[in-house]
This record gives C-alpha cells, structure tokens and sequence, in this order.
C-alpha cells in the first residue's frame, strides 16, 4: 500500500516508520524547506515514549533529553513560592519521564525513517478521490496518486481545510496565547529546573538548555493581545503584554529583540467528530490537538500514529475497515485527554490573584512526597493498552 503523509513533524516520521516496518511504501512531505528546528521544550512520558523506545530511539532520546529536577515558582525577588521535586515522578514512571525540544524529538523520529522518501518545500494545493486512490496535487503542480493520505500536519492542517472544512469549525480556543525562543549567553541559570513567574493573565518560565542556551516559554491570556498579530508585530504584541512585570521580564523581553526564531501561536484544541474521510485520514494535532499547555499532545500523537499504521496493516486494503478501527481505540482516549487538559490553562495563566493563590496552595500540597509519588505520577499514566501489531 501506498501512503502519503503530509507532515515531517513527530506524527508523519512514527507512522512512515511503522509502516515501512509492516512493508508499505510511505513517501512524506513537508511545506518547510528543512525540519523544523527552535521551539519549545515538552515532557515526555507513557506510552509516547515506550514506543519510541520500540523504534530503538531509548537510548538517542535519554542523551538529547534532560531528566528535570526541580519545578520552581518564585515571586517578583526571585524567591521561590513553591514548587515540585520532580524525581519521585520519574522514579514511579520506571525513569520514562523527560523533557527535550520538540524538534530534537522530531528529529530522531525522522531519522529512523530510513529510506522513505521525504520531499521538502512542497505543500498539498488539492485532494481528489480516483477510483480507489487519492490524487494528491501538489504547490509546484506535481501530481501523485495515493491508496491512502494522512494529514499529519499539525494545529493548522491543510489537508484538514481540504478534505474536512475550515478551521474554524473544529477549533475551539482555549483563550491564551505561548510563545517560545532560546537565547544565548543568558546569565541566570538554574541546572534541570524549570523557573516560572506568574501573575494573573501571565506566565514567564525559562530552563537552562546545553551549549549555554536558555529556553523561555511566555504565555497570557488571549485579551491582553490585539487578536493574531502579524509575524512582524509579535515581538511588540508581547512587550505589550508582558509590560510592567518584574523579577527578570524586562531583560528577557529586551533580548528578546535579538531572536530570529520565535514561536507565536494561540492555544487551541481541535475537535472532529470523525478523523476520516473516505481514503483520508488525520493524525495528532490536525486531528484532535488537545493544546500546548496540555503537556501530551506530542505522545499522543506517536500513539495514534503507531495505532493508524497498525490497522492499515492489519485490515489489508479494507481502508474503511481500518479507519473505524482507528477511531474505535483513539476516540474516547483522545476525548479524555482534552477534556484533562482544560485544567492546565489555570496553571499558566490563571484568571484573578485568588485563583492564582489557590494554584499555589495546590501545588504545595502536591509537593509532599505521598502526593507526588502517587497522585501526581498516577495522573501522568495513560489508561490504554497498545495493540500487537506484530508484521
């Protein structure tokens, strides 16, 4: 079978793997000119990250990785107003808990998919249905057939607008906005900690990466920007925002000047009530994103690309048959994970002072040792079952 992937980011690599390892024929493309490099740091954990260790990436991602140490939250004096010893976590986790950027994830990823053709610098213009294959037209005017496409390509799909409708329908937002970037040469470093200062509508983090480069991670409440500003005007949509506060904005907020790769989007979630369409089929976040601030997004999608290439595989060219399949595991799965994710925008960016105090008082008490060791590692563990789609 022939598959068509949109998407070189972590969901496209795991499904091309997969299938070329039950014998199809994948083929990916990607609208950038290279994979993508910059953007943020996630966790990674649970089933995410055991099948990444089936694809023999373990060892890669422990040494690109950083096992976290401490989460700290500090006042505007830089001094700490609680915080999370994240070692018990892992440590329950049987040590599958790390963070690392995204684009070190997709990376590796990408790099396992050994001879599947990958053709950067193209997006989909066109998705047409031909008898029992999809015609694929392409921004420099090829053309492709495929038995199957997969829109694996992210919050904002084009193969999603082509085949399912506007992305208005399905996005629902969650009311803030995150934007990330690295600088060099930042003086304050605080080894596998995550630092953050917050005050209502307003979250400013940053953790210290190798090669002496600091991530900072700043997300607000959607209100106190003017809409979606242009790529142009994000730098001064955020000083905007973020002016006023103390502790350590201001000198990030002037280096940030400096930064050519800045991430900037809005927080949303993507709801369907069907992934599918015919010979069509979406994967991660152009299916069903369940936000940034989520903290999971990046292993769900590893899983359902792990799930799609599996039922493709075991329903031979019954495509029908292996979509339902698909969306019989993942759907109600998937639905929970959102539905848990809600809760993590009062974290970031919480509304009033006193939500924000009850944030803090919440996590003191999940600080204590019992807390962290069995409720906090309990949430983190995903109640799903993997297939055996042994080839």
């Amino acid at each position: 079978m022939r598959v068509g992937i949109i998407g070189t980011g972590v969901a496209g690599p795991t499904l091309a793997y997969w299938l070329r390892q039950f014998g199809h024929e994948p083929v990916l493309f990607e609208k950038a000119s290279a994979l993508r490099t910059g953007g943020y740091l996630i966790d990674f954990w649970g089933l995410g990250f055991e099948i990444a260790e089936r694809m023999g990436l373990g060892p890669a991602l422990l040494e690109r990785g950083y096992k976290m140490e401490r989460l700290s939250m500090v006042d505007s004096d830089g001094r700490e107003v609680t915080g999370i010893d994240v070692r018990p976590i892992r440590d329950q986790l049987g040590g599958r808990f790390i963070s690392l950027a995204r684009a070190d994830l997709a990376a590796a990823l990408f790099g396992a998919c050994v001879g599947v053709p990958a053709h950067f610098g193209v997006s989909v213009s066109a998705l047409e249905d031909v008898g029992e294959e999809v015609q694929v037209t392409l921004s420099d005017g090829r053309q492709e057939r495929f038995d199957v496409v997969v829109g694996a390509d992210g919050l904002h799909s084009s193969v999603r607008e082509l085949r399912f409708g506007s992305e208005a329908e399905f996005e629902t937002s969650l009311g803030c906005h995150v934007a990330a970037f690295q600088l060099s040469g930042y003086p304050r470093r605080d080894h596998l900690t995550y630092v953050s200062h917050t005050v209502p509508k307003r979250h400013v983090a940053r953790v210290a990466l190798r090669n002496d480069e600091t991530l900072v991670l700043l997300v607000c409440r959607s209100e106190l920007l003017d809409g979606d500003p242009p790529r142009e005007l994000q730098k001064r949509a955020l000083r905007h925002a973020f002016g006023g506060l103390e502790w350590e904005v201001p000198d990030i907020l002037n280096r940030m000047d400096g930064v050519d790769d800045l991430y900037f989007d809005r927080v949303s979630q993507i709801h369907l009530p069907n992934w599918t369409s015919g010979r069509v089929a979406l994967l991660g976040d152009a299916a069903a994103s369940p936000s940034l601030l989520a903290g999971e997004g990046t292993g769900l999608a590893i899983v359902e690309a792990y799930v799609l290439a599996g039922e493709l595989h075991r329903a031979g060219r019954d495509i029908a048959k292996a979509f339902q399949a698909y969306e019989r595991r993942l759907h109600t799965f998937v639905a929970g994970k959102q539905r848990a994710a809600l809760h993590f925008r009062g974290f970031f960016a919480p509304q009033t002072a006193l939500t924000l105090e009850a944030r803090n008082l919440a996590v003191t008490a999940l600080s204590f040792p019992f807390f962290t060791k069995h409720l906090v590692a309990n949430a983190l563990r995903d109640n799903l079952v993997l297939p055996d789609y042994t080839p």
